[in-house]
């Protein structure tokens, strides 16, 4: 826990040391002016159809660059426990606070499933893709709620660089090994290098990744 704080608080200060590197100002107003994502709480959910209602935090909007710490103090205050759900609807955004954010994910425990839901506990299939997808695969337990997708592409580093080449084998190495330690299969990673636009997954392709754990079917 003490590395991951400063893990965070790393990417806080590089960014506020250096207000000319690109996204530092974005940096600063999501940290201290407006985020880019928006939560909800939600007492109780039963997306396994057991009837034993799960507490969960609904999260969605774009992953921006000061998502990760956001991220962590909405589920301190939601006082989520191991086995909670985090519901997610995002088009995605930042690679490496997706990746962030997902490992805060696996070390809490959580469960993750792509929809949105009512105060009622009640859950609708939404959207989730490109970063938005290495969130999802921090759950411990991945719901694959009937009608929402996940949507996958390649990821493209911003700014000028050096080395294209070698800078796009370190994304893909990143990507690689974060969805191996997630338990995903590695044709996940090479769907995503295949193509540029949003690549909707099928269901049952994303199941026989491992993508999704747990599929949910119409109730």
């Amino acid at each position: 826990m003490v590395i991951f704080v400063l893990l965070l608080s790393g990417i806080g200060i590089r960014a506020y040391r250096d207000m000319s590197r690109p996204g530092a100002w974005d940096y600063s107003r999501e940290t201290f002016v407006a985020p880019s994502m928006k939560s909800t709480v939600i007492a109780s959910v039963d997306l396994d159809g057991s009837g034993r209602g799960r507490r969960a935090l609904a999260i969605s909007g774009e992953i921006g660059r000061a998502s990760a710490i956001w991220f962590y103090d909405q589920i301190k205050q939601a006082l989520l426990s191991p086995g909670d759900v985090i519901l997610l609807s995002s088009n995605g955004g930042d690679l490496d606070q997706g990746t962030i954010m997902g490992e805060v994910i696996r070390l809490r425990g959580l469960a993750t499933a792509v929809g949105t839901a009512d105060a009622s506990g009640k859950v609708y299939a939404a959207s989730c893709a490109s970063a938005c997808v290495l969130v999802y695969a921090g759950g411990k337990t991945r719901y694959g709620v009937f009608g929402s997708l996940l949507g996958v592409h390649r990821f493209t580093v911003e700014g000028p660089l050096k080395d294209p080449v070698a800078e796009g084998q370190r994304t893909q190495g990143q990507l690689l090994g974060y969805m191996t330690k997630m338990g995903d299969s590695s044709r996940i990673v090479e769907l995503m290098s295949q193509t540029s636009d949003i690549r909707w997954l099928n269901p049952r392709d994303a199941l026989a990744m491992n993508l999704i754990t747990t599929p949910i079917e119409r109730r």
